[in-house]
């Protein structure tokens, strides 16, 4: 399998972000991707193909807000990383704000997610190898992996959160139908919900979103996943969320996959995007199911066997010991 990874996405590297009260070292690491890509061995460069496909799916306020935050940061006098103090959620309405740290609340969801003068650079970087993956496909191969870091599945059209900046999965997907595919799926398994990525697609029928995460009602981000949430207007329908409780093993976890896989095949969907996070393994330090690593090639295996073309792109698992052997197991498995 073909492995598009950039090291110019180790250059982010936030050095602490807020969580539970407390200021804590940052859990998304420029290891995570070093790990991964010394297990893989051979990667490749992804090919450059520019902003166009960020701006089919980011809103270009944002895009800017990404670019220019970190000097005018620095500018207003503010030590360490960009990071939102207050949010517009009691009183949102279309306001023409200037002021750095208004833009800071404006454009995110959380206060764990900083941005530095390299997260532009390296989200991008990220993006082009998910572009790279899905064009290889597009363009013949089985299936395709980017080593896309940081992760990208709860960045919304206009907002950070969970570590996240651009959605490479979304940019992917359109770029998917940009190309010519009717109908793309999109399955999430990473510990997490994907929040930004259903945002995204909520009112769309072309693109078809499956998530299987930990329970909103117990974890981040808490607001999104819930299993009534199906979407809205032409994506009624389109968004499937199979929340499990923390404890969850290879089992329950495999029923909730092929509820999802069979769901995609009934779509008639051409094309599928997997968003796979190593963080459902038993010994990730911030989340709570209990996957074992050989576990993951069974997932992989049960993915392949749905027979459609498929570009993986990584998000989370922050266990930087075990993380090589976990997404290899999978890709193997696959």
């Amino acid at each position: 399998m073909r492995c598009f990874y950039d090291p110019g996405q180790l250059a982010h590297a936030p050095a602490r972000e807020l969580h539970n009260g407390a200021f804590v070292p940052y859990a998304e690491k420029p290891a995570r991707a070093a790990a991964i890509a010394a297990t893989l061995g051979t990667t490749e460069l992804p090919q450059d193909r520019g902003e166009v496909p960020i701006r089919a799916v980011h809103d270009a306020g944002y895009i800017d807000f990404l670019k220019t935050a970190p000097a005018r940061w620095a500018e207003a006098g503010r030590p360490g990383d960009v990071m939102g103090y207050i949010w517009p959620t009691v009183r949102k309405r279309a306001l023409k704000l200037d002021r750095i740290d208004a833009l800071a609340g404006q454009y995110s969801i959380d206060a764990s997610t900083p941005l530095t003068a390299d997260t532009w650079d390296a989200s991008y970087r990220s993006v082009q190898c998910a572009l790279a993956a899905t064009h290889a496909v597009l363009e013949g191969e089985r299936a395709a992996f980017a080593l896309s870091r940081p992760p990208g599945h709860h960045a919304g059209a206009d907002y950070l959160g969970g570590y996240c900046y651009l959605n490479h999965v979304a940019v992917a997907a359109q770029a998917a139908r940009d190309a010519g595919v009717k109908r793309v799926a999109i399955l999430d398994i990473d510990y997490h919900h994907g929040n930004g990525t259903q945002d995204i697609f909520w009112e769309r029928g072309d693109v078809v979103f499956a998530s299987i995460h930990a329970d909103p009602a117990t974890d981040f981000p808490f607001y999104w996943g819930h299993a009534d949430e199906v979407g809205e207007g032409d994506g009624e329908g389109a968004t499937l969320n199979l929340p499990l409780p923390r404890g969850t093993r290879i089992d329950a976890f495999r029923r909730a996959q092929e509820r999802a896989l069979a769901a995609i095949a009934a779509s008639g969907a051409e094309f599928l995007l997997v968003s796979f996070g190593a963080d459902t393994f038993v010994g990730d330090p911030i989340s709570q199911f209990a996957l074992e690593t050989t576990d993951y090639a069974v997932l992989g295996r049960d993915i392949a066997a749905a027979g459609l073309p498929t570009a993986i792109v990584m998000e989370g698992g922050y266990a930087i010991d075990a993380l090589g052997a976990n997404v290899a197991s999978f890709l193997s498995g696959f």
